[in-house]
């Protein structure tokens, strides 16, 4: 415990370093594309060295989870009340962007702005995140090309099915579930290898943004962002509300127990980057692993709160730049749309900007108007991913409160099966 407070510690140290050399890299260097070059190569290093272990980790804590976790009618069970909660956290994360973009209306102050900004186009793949492809990359045609992709959702499917048919061979797949268990243990003790760079990477790239763009790009859309982040810090206040109704005064011992992870998301703008560490610490809460390991990878491609809170609040903003007045009629088509179109983009670089670009074009507004948020995407990004750390951890020990499979640490010593793969 002492080791986790003292990296979260560092990593706080970085982020404050970060932005004070990124400040004073901008103001005194004629040119700051080298230093941002080479801080993004340290950044992206990082985040490979991540996803490196996402792959194994989910496939072998998973298939261990379902093979343990007996039938497939137990199997239905958790699966259901996941898609449940995931469901009605969706809905509360689209609507409140949509209420919060219509009483703040900050596209009204930036009209001006985009019209003397806004360009043709921004380059963006609009069509890569449609519902067929969704369908079409959900079932892998090759489990070994899922995992080289690192597609969450295509691993999820097969390890469904592969621990499944391990329950059911029953005592002849137990050595083989051993041997997948100790690979999950393995990879967790790779995962604490990796994140000993971490203050290094939050450092390059907090410093490398900030000399590229200076603290003027935060103080133009100054109060874009703080409406951002009011809704963000509304939208933590909601999911927070909804797990203390089942979870009780127990849900601030797990935001303490994620406290690092979420961190570690916001500094590097990456849910991915916090997946190891957030499924350690939902175990040292009492989560038990078989459902730890069940509903974090699911989570992260159907549960990415404020990444869909942001893609209303965006969009309708975006509108109001253009001077475009969208009836509550299509303002709630569009979140139907968005319910749809946002799952499984938890892979996919720069996603938000992209499903973003995909519902515009869908309601005949401008795509150019993503300007605006390109030199800024960043820092949203930081408040989305911590969101979407925060409301999969709440998520996972709901469901784990729901099956009677949460239990306090201090039981944890009496029952080897509650310990936690570390």
């Amino acid at each position: 415990m002492e080791k986790k407070n003292r990296l979260t510690t560092w990593i706080l140290v970085a982020l404050a370093l970060g932005i004070v050399v990124g400040y004073i890299l901008n103001t005194t260097m004629t040119s700051t594309a080298p230093y941002s070059e080479a801080m993004t190569l340290i950044t992206t290093m990082f985040l490979r060295l991540i996803k490196m272990i996402i792959a194994p980790l989910v496939f072998s804590t998973l298939v261990v989870g379902i093979a343990r976790m007996g039938d497939a009618g137990e199997v239905g069970r958790v699966g259901v009340k996941t898609l449940a909660w995931f469901f009605i956290a969706s809905v509360m994360s689209l609507a409140l962007g949509l209420v919060l973009v219509n009483l703040f209306r900050p596209g009204d102050a930036l009209a001006g702005t985009l019209a003397n900004t806004a360009g043709p186009a921004v380059n963006l793949a609009t069509s890569s995140l449609t519902l067929k492809d969704f369908v079409t990359h959900l079932i892998p045609s090759s489990i070994v090309d899922g995992m080289a992709k690192n597609e969450i959702l295509q691993i999820v499917v097969f390890s469904l099915f592969f621990g499944l048919g391990a329950a059911a061979v029953g005592k002849k797949a137990e050595p083989m579930i051993d041997a997948i268990d100790g690979v999950a243990h393995v990879m967790l003790k790779v995962t604490g290898y990796v994140m000993q760079f971490a203050p290094l990477a939050v450092f390059a790239a907090v410093s490398g943004i900030i000399a590229k763009e200076g603290l003027i790009v935060l103080k133009t859309y100054g109060v874009f962002m703080a409406e951002f982040y009011f809704g963000i810090a509304v939208l933590w206040g909601l999911l927070i509300a909804a797990g203390f109704v089942f979870l009780g005064k127990r849900i601030f011992d797990l935001l303490v127990e994620v406290r690092g992870p979420t961190i570690l998301a916001f500094s590097t703008a990456s849910s991915e980057a916090a997946f190891p560490k957030t499924l350690e610490g939902l175990e040292r809460f009492g989560v038990r692993n078989r459902i730890a390991a069940f509903v974090l990878p699911i989570g992260y491609s159907f549960n990415l709160d404020g990444s869909m809170m942001y893609c209303t609040f965006a969009a309708v903003f975006i509108a109001q730049a253009y001077g475009i007045e969208l009836s509550l009629g299509t303002q709630m088509t569009m979140m139907a749309v968005l319910m749809l179109t946002s799952k499984g983009m938890a892979g996919v670089p720069r996603a938000s900007l992209v499903v973003i670009a995909a519902t515009l074009s869908q309601f005949n507004i401008p795509e150019a108007g993503l300007v605006l948020l390109l030199s800024i995407d960043h820092f949203l990004d930081m408040a989305r991913s911590a969101t979407n750390v925060i409301g999969n951890s709440i998520a996972t020990a709901v469901v784990a409160k729901w099956e009677g499979e949460l239990t306090h640490p201090a039981d944890k010593d009496q029952d080897p099966a509650l310990q936690p793969l570390t």
